[in-house]
């Protein structure tokens, strides 16, 4: 569980390397922040989903994914009215790594 309400299930935790399942309710949104070292992928399954990187949105179809280089802010939001599915490869792995950005 993560965001109160998202739920988040690990597929590979090592510690160069981090995939996670998550699932996120219609509405909700994760917290916008970056990381100094972890380059992400996120890869929708399910629904669209909403990227904001960099100032730029970006809305990612199922099948579709897009990768956040480290250092560059960003935020996932679903603006859907159904619940969206995704996964995201974080290397090396980004607990520890997470620095908020103030909107």
């Amino acid at each position: 569980m993560w965001g109160e309400i998202c739920d988040g299930w690990h597929l590979v935790k090592q510690n160069n390397l981090s995939v996670i399942h998550e699932r996120m309710p219609s509405g909700t949104s994760e917290v916008r922040h970056f990381h100094n070292k972890s380059r992400q992928f996120f890869f929708v399954l399910s629904g669209t989903a909403t990227l904001e990187v960099s100032g730029e949105w970006h809305n990612i179809e199922a099948l579709q994914g897009i990768e956040v280089p480290p250092g560059v802010p960003h935020q996932m939001i679903n603006q859907s009215r159904h619940d969206i599915e995704f996964i995201v490869a974080s290397q090396p792995i980004s607990h520890g790594d997470r620095i908020t950005v103030k909107s």
